[in-house]
């Protein structure tokens, strides 16, 4: 029984955690309710602490596991798909750094196969400043599986994605990016904005207070969000033209039109017609096109480019081996592990030949990985091997703990497994003075070098 001490410790512990959390519920509520203006995640962190699990030990590793994903977000290009899988009993958390202009929405979102009841907490920070400091934005609500958000103004963001405690298994995580309204002129395309915004008009003196899209005369304008006809008016550098008003705020503002094809106090749905693409106006000596501008109230003019162009990206095809999800693998040769999927992106990390890393979730032809020294990034997938592939056989010559870190064996109730001088393991790879082996029960986990370790990695 001494042998499945520490493995049954841990599975008590386990077991209060599961047994408070099932009733999460009742520990959520706060005594003002809708007055609560806190997160679905700080409300979770409260009720820990509420219910006494604050200072166990999986509870400072979930947390712990939060911060450091925020602290090492890997800056990735949008549309983004990572898919992984999560080991219930290791707490873990997923963090993104993405560029999101005005105008546009991102949409974030944490899926694990099978699982639509467990908690999984999505939110995202904006970055403030060059030394990284985050600001709270936007928090999905409690039991959403995604979380949308339109920042003003646009920068940079951290997004991060952390299911609750003892909640795991295959998981996907997307991101995406996209306009907040649609294209106003029919078949066009991104390519066909030939005059940007604030680009100088009449030799400096003046701004280019919108974008001018070029499609054939007689071609319909389209209203790009469900809005009313405020004016339809004529005269001036505009030619004909026509103002809407949406229900965020905003007037968008069509001219240069051939025709008028609404009145004033009409109501209309994003892709109706609102007029045909002309050259009216101060637009008689150049190619047909639109001139569509974007106001806010308090504000001015606004640059309507991010709120109207598609993005035009597609995610890579998952060309990794998916079978090493979860687990662990080990280098081919010495490698550098960047950033981000990308051999250009900046190099975080490296790790030597055969060193073990554990594989957390895979994009394209990459693996997301954490080293033995803690680091996380990215890997070249074809680089990466089955940790047990090779693996040597190690007799154990003493009564021995296997940790979960390759560090000092801590609290014996946090360990693995026990061995006995007599067990024989498979030596997957070693960290300093550290073995990762995997035990005749098929348990993953570090020993501490003794004089009969000769065996090692082939």
């Amino acid at each position: 029984m001494a042998r499945r001490r520490p493995h049954l410790a841990t599975a008590a512990s386990a077991l209060l955690l599961v047994a408070v959390l099932s009733s999460c519920d009742e520990f959520r509520r706060h005594p003002l309710g809708f007055l609560d203006r806190r997160t679905p995640r700080e409300k979770y962190e409260a009720g820990l602490t509420e219910a006494g699990l604050g200072r166990s030990g999986l509870v400072r590793d979930w947390l712990a596991a939060g911060e450091r994903a925020l602290a090492e977000a890997a800056a990735v290009d949008l549309v983004h798909r990572e898919e992984g899988f999560l080991d219930p009993t290791t707490p873990a958390a997923f963090a993104y750094r993405i560029r999101v202009e005005r105008g546009q929405r991102a949409s974030f979102a944490m899926r694990i196969a099978g699982d639509s009841s467990s908690q999984v907490f999505l939110e995202a920070w904006r970055v403030v400043d060059s030394a990284g400091t985050l600001e709270h934005v936007a928090a999905a609500d409690s039991g959403a599986h995604a979380l949308d958000f339109e920042p003003r103004p646009g920068g940079d963001f951290v997004v991060r994605a952390q299911p609750e405690l003892l909640r795991g298994g295959r998981f996907t995580i997307t991101l995406t990016v996209g306009p907040t309204m649609s294209f106003p002129v029919l078949r066009a395309r991104d390519v066909d904005i030939g005059s940007g915004f604030g680009d100088p008009r009449d030799g400096g003196s003046r701004d280019h207070h919108g974008i001018d899209i070029f499609a054939r005369r007689g071609t319909p304008a389209l209203a790009a969000t469900d809005a009313y006809v405020a004016r339809v008016d004529s005269g001036g550098l505009g030619g004909l033209m026509v103002w809407l008003r949406d229900a965020q705020g905003h007037a968008l503002y069509y001219a240069h039109l051939d025709r008028q094809l609404v009145r004033e106090g009409e109501v209309v749905s994003a892709g109706d017609t609102v007029g045909l693409v002309g050259r009216t106006g101060n637009a008689r000596t150049t190619p047909a096109h639109l001139h569509f501008g974007l106001y806010r109230h308090g504000e001015g003019p606004v640059d309507p480019q991010w709120f109207v162009r598609r993005v035009n990206a597609t995610v890579p095809r998952l060309a990794a081996d998916t079978t090493l999800l979860g687990g662990w693998g080990r280098a081919r040769s010495a490698q550098a592990v960047t950033a981000a999927p990308d051999a250009r992106a900046t190099v975080s990390d490296s790790v030597p030949r055969d060193a073990p890393v554990q594989v957390l979730a895979a994009v394209g032809r990459w693996y997301r990985v954490r080293t033995t020294e803690g680091g996380s990034g990215y890997l070249p997938a074809a680089q990466v091997r089955h940790a047990g592939v090779g693996a040597a056989l190690l007799p154990v010559d003493r009564e021995t703990a296997v940790a979960r870190k390759p560090g000092p064996a801590g609290d014996p109730a946090e360990g693995v497994a026990l061995l006995a001088a007599g067990d024989t393991v498979r030596v997957l790879g070693r960290s300093g003075d550290a073995l990762l082996i995997r035990t005749a029960r098929g348990r993953i986990g570090w020993i501490r070098r003794f004089p009969a370790a000769s065996a090692d990695v082939d």
